[in-house]
């Protein structure tokens, strides 16, 4: 009896139900269109900026070449939560087995991962453009872009390989519901019933050394920007330089501000509403502005949208 009762009570869970944005169907059929709406955008932005800097050779340099990365890390990354957030407005709670769970998390984990890593090389292109251009060609040649670029997937894939084996090795025995969108560390390790010490552990040193490593080069090559920027004797070469780099920090100081309030704590976060808010800000919204933000306000990228559609 007490050996049944036992191995009943260490029953996997099977699936999980993630209960999604909202449970009211009045306000899910409107979010439904509306995230539905940005979905779409999202991937038409950003198939208009891989084509563009495929398709025109004046924008093969360093900085387009992290913009098409960065492009083609939105539509994977938009891609892996937003199926399930959308399922859940339009039918409900979102039934998820658990592979599927664990496999969702493995591509969160390692995009946002690679987006960190990803928007500090960008930090550090800019950098050495503004405050070394005599050394640039050399600094940033391809070599060193593809480097950069390759370290940041590899170094996401590893990242995320070691939190979910950490995660999926937990014990889940019910309860199986997720107040969340999608499959999210911090919900998950709310739901396991055995000790997950060691599991934040490896989270709060994954963030430390991920979230935190970067926003340091992201913020010191920006410092060393806005000095340099500075001391330009020439006021429009200052406009000129700020204007690019205050549109860059604000979609910096949006992502790392909210990945950094969820997941670069040590312990598991309760505030479940406020978490799915957040979590909207950086898998929706972010996405979403930064085709606008970092290409489409730009005047290389603006001609040569112009010559695709033949409006010049």
């Amino acid at each position: 009896m007490e050996t049944s009762l036992e191995l009943g009570n260490m029953t996997r869970v099977q699936e999980f139900v993630l209960l999604g944005l909202s449970t009211r169907l009045g306000i899910r059929d409107a979010l439904f269109v509306i995230f539905l709406s940005l979905y779409l955008l999202t991937l038409l932005e950003n198939t208009l900026i891989i084509y563009l800097i495929c398709s025109h050779s004046e924008l093969h340099k360093p900085m387009y070449f992290f913009l098409g990365n960065l492009s083609c890390l939105e539509m994977c990354y938009v891609s892996v939560t937003m199926p399930t957030l959308l399922v859940g407005l339009w039918t409900g709670p979102c039934h998820v087995p658990f592979t599927g769970c664990m496999t969702q998390l493995f591509f969160f984990i390692s995009l946002i991962c690679t987006e960190c890593t990803l928007l500090a090389s960008m930090a550090y292109d800019r950098y050495v453009a503004i405050c070394r251009p005599l050394h640039y060609p050399l600094l940033m040649r391809p070599q060193v872009c593809l480097g950069l670029a390759l370290s940041s997937w590899l170094g996401g894939l590893l990242v995320s390989v070691i939190k979910t084996a950490c995660i999926a090795s937990l014990s889940y025995c019910g309860p199986n519901v997720l107040n969340h969108f999608f499959c999210d560390v911090s919900p998950l390790l709310n739901l396991s019933c055995t000790h997950v010490a060691l599991t934040e552990l490896v989270d709060f040193i994954s963030a430390i050394v991920i979230l935190w490593g970067s926003l340091l080069v992201a913020m010191a090559s920006y410092v060393a920007i806005g000095r340099t920027v500075l001391g330009m004797p020439s006021a429009a070469a200052r406009h000129k330089a700020f204007s690019t780099c205050v549109s860059h920090l604000v979609v910096v100081g949006i992502f790392y501000s909210a990945t950094i309030f969820i997941y670069a704590r040590p312990s598991r976060i309760e505030a479940m509403d406020l978490n799915k808010v957040l979590s909207v800000i950086y898998t929706v919204v972010t996405p979403m502005c930064n085709p606008i933000i970092y290409c489409l306000r730009n005047r290389e990228v603006q001609s040569a949208f112009r010559r695709t559609m033949h409006w010049s």
